[in-house]
């Protein structure tokens, strides 16, 4: 069985109860989660050998979002402890046409505050097939990105594929800081995930006009960039993107599509009513992943990707609670909307 560690920030979320906002809330739902954690979680629930690497407080926050994890069969031996806190970020569910909005109360976190030298790759990276990380943690710190360098150079030494969501957050560093860093990444990256605005935002390369309304519409701007992605980076066999038409918080259609070795594939389209919007691509990156690992047909590999984004959208809190007969139940409902 192919072995996968995914690296990045733990977090407590804190959400408003009955759809309040911040401003009017005095009780919150907890929950823990993160990028990475959430692919981790979802990737352990479909039966594959995942470990997570992040680094906790050594404190009750601490010992809760550890066991969080483990609970689903995530491998925690290579979690780090110490550091001053767990990151916090505040979520507020939107609702018709008020968009959901986050609040970060991450900074000086243990996972933000690590060094470099406190990774020994060679011991973390002994026994892996997949390394998998996201933009979000690049956009920590410097030291993480150099972390994240130095993994990524261990890999191509090894043979370890690197998986990279580009996962682009505006409120946590600019484009032209994302660039930057990507762009001493991207060579040792050999499956690229860009949604939306990831790939102007990370990539310098335009795909996407803004307009979240009509994204699927603009399939064939996805396909140029895909294909620019990969004559720039011919180490990057597969770039992949969710492509969504959002009228509304609860109102919006999902597809994928994935480019590998020149040829486009496309998924299914789901017509979704959103019962929590945040994850998605997570719960997407998770499924591609399975897909890959556990050799199946490159379409299957997209059709099972979005379908496994689309549950993850009915589903509250960060993690995709999904196994794998629940998508491949809903790959067989006829659900979609179209091919």
């Amino acid at each position: 069985m192919k072995k996968i560690l995914t690296m990045g920030e733990m977090l407590l979320r804190l959400k408003p109860t009955d759809h309040q906002r911040i401003i009017q809330a005095n009780t919150y739902d907890a929950n823990y989660g993160g990028s990475e954690a959430n692919v981790a979680v979802s990737l352990a629930l479909l039966g594959d050998d995942v470990s997570l690497l992040t680094k906790l407080p050594e404190n009750a926050l601490g010992d809760t979002a550890l066991n969080t994890v483990r609970q689903y069969g995530v491998k925690t031996s290579k979690i780090l402890r110490g550091g001053p806190r767990l990151g916090i970020y505040f979520f507020e569910k939107g609702a018709s046409i008020r968009n959901t909005n986050v609040v970060y109360d991450r900074a000086d976190s243990a996972f933000s505050t690590v060094k470099h030298d406190e990774f020994d790759w060679q011991q973390l990276l002994s026994d892996v097939d997949y390394f998998y990380f996201s933009g979000i943690t690049a956009a920590l710190s410097d030291e993480i990105r150099l972390a994240l360098l130095e993994a990524c150079k261990a890999c191509k030494e090894s043979g370890i594929t690197v998986v990279c969501d580009m996962n682009y957050r505006g409120k946590m560093w600019s484009a032209a800081a994302a660039q930057a860093c990507m762009k001493q990444l991207m060579p040792y990256i050999n499956i690229c995930i860009a949604n939306d605005e990831d790939f102007e935002a990370t990539l310098g390369i335009k795909a996407f006009d803004g307009d979240m309304t009509r994204g699927i519409e603009q399939k064939k701007q996805f396909e140029m960039a895909m294909r620019q992605v990969q004559d720039a980076y011919p180490n990057c066999h597969i770039v992949a993107s969710v492509l969504r038409d959002i009228h509304s918080v609860e109102d919006s259609r999902w597809t994928a599509m994935m480019l590998h070795d020149g040829t486009v594939y496309e998924g299914p389209t789901y017509q979704m009513h959103v019962y929590e919007g945040v994850a998605g691509g997570d719960a997407f990156g998770a499924g591609l992943v399975h897909g890959l690992v556990n050799g199946f047909s490159l379409q299957e590999v997209i059709d099972y990707a979005i379908t496994a984004s689309a549950l993850k959208l009915t589903i509250p809190g960060d993690l995709n609670l999904v196994t794998d007969q629940d998508i491949r139940s809903a790959m067989q409902s006829g659900n979609s909307v179209n091919r």
